[in-house]
């Protein structure tokens, strides 16, 4: 386990940097077993992460549950070194604005 904190810690920082002005906020995994680790807030946007400290570690099933869950949501993934950069794209995708500009029609005096 204290593989995937050190992980995880360092996962955090590169998640703030990629995405500024991001809120990074961990999970309490005794509120709801299963739960991601991670929810990554951006814009008004979200992103739930569980974390691991490798690709085959194991996994229990009510995160497989949860991460299915949100990611029907909005965007939720397993992540770990192997897979990071692929995954960060993707959050990349799931943040991408969709709004459209609006123009006042008011006539100017």
């Amino acid at each position: 386990m204290r593989n995937e904190n050190k992980y995880q810690a360092g996962l955090i920082d590169r998640i703030k940097d990629r995405f500024g002005g991001c809120i990074v906020l961990k999970n309490d995994p005794r509120y709801i077993r299963g739960i991601p680790d991670l929810l990554v807030l951006h814009n008004d946007k979200w992103a739930a992460l569980e974390t691991k400290r490798e690709k085959n570690a194991s996994r229990r099933p009510l995160q497989g549950y949860y991460v299915k869950r949100m990611n029907q949501m909005s965007y939720a993934s397993f992540i770990s070194p192997e897979n990071e950069e692929d995954v960060l794209d993707e959050m990349d995708k799931a943040f991408a604005t969709r709004r459209t500009t609006h123009v006042s029609r008011r006539k100017q005096a």
